[in-house]
């Protein structure tokens, strides 16, 4: 049954016609413009180039033309890409790489076109000289939006990263892959069309056998405006088609990029199974920062199944000690001797991957072997059963730090460090998580602030006063 009624079918082709309006305009404007010129060289009308594109595309010339453009042209990008990719790795990596690429790329990127295709004709030939061009034209730009992109990634998610020891294609996939996204459309939905412009004026300057530049150059020669402007079309669709799919197989990286992110293996250099004779230990501790103590000297020692709280006023060097404890800054002076293999941390500030779900937020962190209904009953203890499979960002606040509590606790490592870990939560969530701690902290050392007493009190924990 059609559920559109009379008045819908008319607004759907109202604006048809709207959208369509544009094209006819130009298209008449195009036909009058055609009939000033009766000889028809200079311009000819849409109808006869339409008809010159009929009878070329009958021809196997036409489509071996094509075919020849369109795989050095798609080559040229393609390489372009690659190389771009791995020198902003490096220089992301290596300052002084980037010091020394800077004036070569800035150079190559200032450079016209024509020019660059006269020197490559002298270096290579026609043959490939589309291929250079365009992978010269995509290189710089690339690679400037990739670093744009690693130079702004946000210092709390690497820390994230780096704290729960993932590395590899886990890492790249979920931590950079999504910062430099952006950069990168943007500056493809630039380079994309430009590599075709490129790439035809290569060869219209080179003239090399077989490509679209050739039968463009030869269509000008005799003087065959419809067959000249027959292939300008074809450029114009082939750029069309190449850059609108490229733009949406990079739209659409993102969050299937997520997904490689799990099945790639979790690195297993720091893991721990909360069953060794861990130990932590500090000795005339002094933190702060810019050589600035935030505390008196600390001295404390915690082993296996053993908790520390942190009480303190704001401001007095809770979240300093959590970060020297996880390695995050170095302490200004004293010993501090931590055996735990592996570590995991819930921070002051929430840090998810926003476009994932609870569960994909907490297997990305966890430990080998954790399952997703492994992954499924440990966030039940803490979350309703809703709230798992709808993306963390339409989360409530009180909701994103469970999923980070249980994050915590599913990770491998023997040390859990938890900032403010019931901060924002009602009672009876409060004595949930309570719980949750008490019964996870088993065989692992946990040491976490808050500034609730009771907090110690039904943990069984030490407490430490800065």
């Amino acid at each position: 049954m059609d559920k559109n009624t009379p008045i819908d079918k008319k607004m759907t082709s109202v604006h048809a016609l709207i959208r369509c309006a544009p094209i006819i305009f130009w298209l008449a404007a195009w036909q009058v413009a055609s009939m000033l010129d009766s000889s028809g060289i200079l311009l000819c009308g849409p109808l006869d180039a339409l008809l010159a594109l009929c009878r070329l595309s009958s021809t196997q010339t036409f489509w071996n033309s094509i075919w020849f453009s369109t795989l050095r042209i798609v080559a040229g990008v393609l390489l372009g890409y690659i190389i771009a990719g791995v020198l902003a790795a490096a220089s992301w990596h290596t300052s002084t790489v980037r010091i020394l690429l800077q004036p070569a790329l800035l150079a190559i990127k200032s450079t016209p076109v024509a020019c660059v295709v006269v020197i490559l004709l002298i270096w290579t030939g026609a043959a490939n000289v589309s291929v250079i061009t365009v992978l010269l034209l995509v290189v710089p730009a690339i690679y400037f939006a990739l670093c744009a992109g690693l130079d702004n990634m946000d210092a709390g998610r690497s820390e994230l990263f780096e704290v729960f020891g993932v590395r590899g294609r886990r890492r790249f996939f979920a931590l950079i892959w999504p910062v430099v996204l952006p950069y990168l459309q943007a500056a493809s939905s630039t380079v994309l069309g430009m590599g075709w412009k490129a790439g035809i004026a290569a060869e219209l300057i080179g003239v090399p056998a077989g490509s679209l530049g050739e039968r463009i150059y030869q269509a000008k020669l005799l003087l065959e405006t419809p067959d000249l402007f027959a292939w300008t079309f074809c450029v114009i669709c082939l750029s069309w088609l190449f850059e609108h799919g490229a733009m949406a197989l990079l739209r659409g990286t993102w969050p299937r990029a997520a997904k490689l992110a799990l099945r790639a293996p979790r690195d297993l250099m720091e893991s721990g199974d909360g069953n060794s004779d861990a130990s932590l230990r500090a000795q005339e501790l002094l933190i702060g920062y810019a050589n600035v103590p935030l505390s008196k000297p600390l001295d404390f020692a915690l082993g296996p199944s053993s908790c520390l709280c942190l009480q303190a006023p704001s401001g007095t060097g809770k979240t300093t000690l959590l970060h020297t404890v996880a390695r995050l800054q170095r302490p200004l002076a004293g010993s501090l001797e931590n055996t735990a293999r592996g570590r995991s941390m819930m921070f002051q500030d929430t840090r998810l991957v926003e476009d994932l779900d609870a569960i994909d937020n907490i297997l990305l962190f966890a430990r080998p072997g954790f399952t997703r209904k492994d992954a499924r009953d440990l966030a039940c203890e803490l979350l309703p059963k809703d709230a798992l499979s709808r993306p963390v960002r339409e989360l409530s606040g009180g909701q994103r730090r469970r999923v980070e509590l249980t994050r915590a606790f599913a990770a491998p490592g023997e040390l859990v460090l938890l900032d403010e870990p019931f901060g924002g939560l009602d009672a009876q969530a409060h004595s949930c998580a309570l719980a949750f701690v008490k019964r996870h902290g088993v065989g692992r050392i946990v040491v976490f602030a808050t500034h609730d007493a009771d907090d110690a009190q039904a943990l069984g924990a030490q407490i430490l006063e800065l």
